[in-house]
């Protein structure tokens, strides 16, 4: 009787909370600020040096830290579902992915629906999203747009965009590299728009560093005399997580050793050994395929004649996949601080917020993994860092829980814009600027992935992160839980769930998960297990693509298989 009594308090508390989180907050700067949101594509957190991790150290990012260094940086901020399309529908409309339609890759994104752009439309906002859209369909709810066709390409990309003279929609292909059209496309939105007395909203997403992480030329050979850290883990049997051990994006067995590591068949020739997707390489221009070649010779030359095997191999495509990925980053860094560099010389510095963000996180070998999809912390971790001058403290750290579904409700507040009741999220500016006075902004945070069977064969699952534990279910095909200790096991390799020392905790976790299931309106239609055969042919048509990689190390036989 006492446990339901708190129950109904907590949840009076909470409605009203909320209700009050609807109005926009109470202190209103003279001027509505203009707002440029910058979206990368699986920037992990370990990649950026305002986060201090060993790696980031070596290849640091310096523009970005800007950003944290003169506003925010956001330690705890969380997806609710780590995969590309989603957890963009879950910015653009506040709402999770089973109330706003887009769960997986594949889906078709509703654009009828509410969305914090055109609210800002209608708050009498200029729009704009430059980029990678990635959502099935064509933007709603921006006064320009130009967007990448599908995930885009890192050489020479096709973009989508109204043509102004005809008002047709065309494909063009732009020659250059992507992250430069981006940046230059960006600034190129903000001039047009500086001197208009109304506010502007720049979402400028970048396809850096998706897969299958291509530097720009002047970046090809920037780490290739650096030694990454691996993570502790990089070698690992997955002890205690079944759904661990049925997954299919380790970097040692899954990727492909000529589109993703750039690997030759031969040493001499440019040939690249497997790599399924030609058109990354194939649309180069031959001044930029030559330029290309000479930059990778020496080194896959040198990966020929050392004949690695075995662990040894394993490591070296550990480093490959690091030196690339590092280096695809380097040219968003110098474009964020271009985009920076320009607000200030136009005098808008001042009156606009900067965010930097990503679509989730991504895996730098933890686990022997890249990728993301898991809740696991490096995939379900987002990075997230906003300044604001004047309003945002230079050098804030913000510890409290948030996520992506938080950013809608943030930047209507901001705009003095009303927040729709049926948002699922938080306005951030109280954390922000520091008035926040409540024990706890959120003590939970709910995730839910359902993209299986597919790529990389990650299991469907849900859960619920607090400040210390996490519980996570897995089902479909399996029917298995995990509970971790983040405190004493940060690494989440020891699975407490058959822990009687842990029972208590977890019986609590699964009170609040349930709870929060209700608060969310997540109905029984969203454990839905998929038909036995669709199950039973995605992995043999991905394990033959593993097939396909070249030798796949196995670490608990020490042993490479020949594929």
């Amino acid at each position: 009787m006492r446990y339901l009594a708190v129950c109904v308090l907590s949840l009076l508390v909470f409605q009203s909370c909320k209700k009050d989180s609807q109005k926009p907050s109470e202190s209103k700067p003279t001027k509505r600020p203009n707002i440029v949101y910058i979206m990368a594509d699986d920037h992990a957190e370990q990649a950026i040096s305002a986060y201090g991790h060993p790696i980031s150290q070596l290849a640091p990012t310096p523009n970005i830290d800007r950003i944290a260094k003169e506003g925010a940086l956001f330690k705890n901020n969380f997806c609710t579902n780590s995969i590309c399309g989603p957890s963009r529908a879950v910015v653009l409309t506040g709402k999770f992915s089973h109330v706003n339609g887009f769960r997986m890759n594949g889906n078709k994104f509703d654009g009828s629906q509410q969305t914090f752009p055109k609210l800002l439309q209608q708050a009498g906002y200029s729009t704009a999203v430059i980029g990678k859209w990635h959502l099935d369909g064509l933007p709603k709810g921006f006064d320009y747009w130009k967007i990448l066709t599908d995930q885009g390409n890192y050489y020479n990309p096709d973009f989508i965009a109204i043509n102004a003279a005809t008002k047709a929609v065309d494909t063009t292909r732009v020659e250059g590299y992507a992250t430069d059209i981006i940046t230059q496309d960006g600034i190129a939105y903000l001039n047009s728009v500086k001197d208009s007395d109304k506010p502007f909203m720049l979402m400028l997403q970048h396809k850096a560093p998706h897969r299958n992480w291509m530097p720009a030329l002047r970046h090809a050979n920037k780490f290739d005399d650096v030694e990454f850290p691996l993570p502790d883990t990089y070698f690992t049997a997955h002890d205690g997580s079944l759904a661990s051990q049925k997954q299919l994006q380790t970097i040692y067995q899954d990727m492909y050793e000529g589109h993703d590591l750039k690997l030759t068949k031969f040493k001499g020739n440019p040939e690249l050994a497997w790599n399924p997707w030609k058109s990354d390489f194939e649309r180069m221009t031959a001044e930029q395929r030559r330029a290309w070649d000479s930059a990778y010779r020496d080194k896959n030359d040198a990966f020929h004649d050392a004949q690695l095997s075995g662990k040894d191999l394993a490591k070296y495509k550990g480093q490959r996949y690091l030196q690339d990925y590092l280096a695809t980053i380097a040219s968003m860094d110098e474009g964020i601080g271009e985009v920076l560099d320009y607000l200030e010389a136009n005098g808008l510095a001042e009156n606009t917020i900067v965010v930097y963000t990503t679509d989730q996180g991504f895996y730098l070998g933890e686990k022997g993994w890249f990728d993301k999809r898991y809740m696991y912390e490096e995939s379900l971790a987002m990075p997230l860092l906003m300044k604001y001058p004047g309003t945002i403290r230079p050098g804030t750290v913000i510890e409290d829980l948030t996520q992506n579904l938080d950013f809608a409700e943030t930047f209507l507040d901001y705009a003095n814009a009303e927040i729709p009741e049926d948002m699922q999220g938080k306005s951030l500016r109280p954390l922000l600027e520091q008035t926040f006075d409540g024990e706890d902004f959120r003590d939970a945070v709910y995730y839910h992935y359902y993209d299986y069977p597919a790529f990389h064969m990650v299991k469907k699952h849900y859960g619920i992160r607090t400040k210390r534990y996490k519980l996570i279910h897995f089902y479909d095909d399996i029917d298995t839980w995990e509970l971790y200790d983040l405190e004493a096991d940060p690494k989440e390799v020891k699975n407490q769930i058959d822990n009687e020392d842990y029972d208590v905790i977890e019986a609590q976790l699964r009170r609040r998960l349930k709870a929060l299931q209700e608060e969310y309106n997540v109905k029984a239609e969203e454990f839905k297990q998929a038909p036995e055969a669709q199950v039973e042919r995605a992995y043999k048509q991905f394990e033959r693509l593993r097939g396909k990689t070249g030798t796949s190390y196995n670490p608990e036989t020490d042993k490479d298989t020949n594929l």
